[in-house]
């Protein structure tokens, strides 16, 4: 069943970045978007994920217009059915590690996830202050509070990108898993070509198009 329909997007800002992008992505299925720096793949996941309005074309959750809903079912759609991973990690500072994951728990009435915080590598730093962790734990929390709210689709840019390599790939595993479990989408932003590859779709955008991986 299609959880994400992209119809005849277009946009730019000085220069044009993509034009005419159209995918689908199913419940259970993961794509990935690899492009150099600048052309614009960033601002595709942006726009899929309610941020940003396109300038042309539709994008479709649950068979209806996003953006043709009103500001407050644009809001309800990203704090409960949208968990968006951003490369920096917007962490709040005046909070614990646990309590900025309990704050998604709280927002959208889910239960605390020892064990997802045990997978993720950050259950022994959960009382520690968010400026006292690594740039990799803080990024950790991060997916976990994203996690945490049990979203539909998850949109991650560079999820990866603070940690090791061994790191890297439990995170990714966790995500891959968690999708599966809970016939959920993944739509992720990298610069890995391997870790694109590994997803159900891989696409690359170059020439203001999105074409196939090789």
């Amino acid at each position: 069943m299609t959880n994400l329909h992209v119809k005849n997007l277009s946009h730019e800002f000085d220069y044009p970045l993509f034009n005419d992008i159209n995918f689908s992505l199913q419940k259970g299925q993961s794509l990935a978007i690899v492009g150099v720096s600048g052309c614009g793949k960033s601002t595709l996941l942006h726009i899929c994920s309610t941020l940003l309005k396109p300038e042309k074309g539709e994008v479709f959750y649950k068979e209806k217009s996003i953006y043709k809903q009103n500001s407050r079912s644009l809001l309800e759609i990203r704090r409960l059915d949208f968990g968006i991973i951003f490369q920096s990690h917007y962490l709040f500072k005046g909070f614990n590690a646990k309590e900025n994951v309990q704050l998604a728990n709280i927002l959208s009435k889910t239960k605390f996830d020892k064990e997802l915080l045990e997978r993720l590598g950050v259950l022994h730093v959960l009382d520690q202050s968010i400026g006292s962790l690594s740039g990799g734990q803080q990024q950790r929390i991060s997916i976990a509070r994203v996690l945490s709210k049990k979203p539909k689709i998850i949109f991650a840019d560079e999820p990866t990108g603070n940690l090791d390599g061994q790191t890297a790939r439990e995170v990714m595993d966790v995500l891959f898993d968690y999708i599966k479990t809970n016939n959920a989408s993944l739509m992720l932003v990298t610069h890995d070509r391997d870790l694109a590859r590994k997803c159900h779709k891989a696409y690359e955008l170059k020439s203001l198009a999105l074409k196939e991986l090789n």
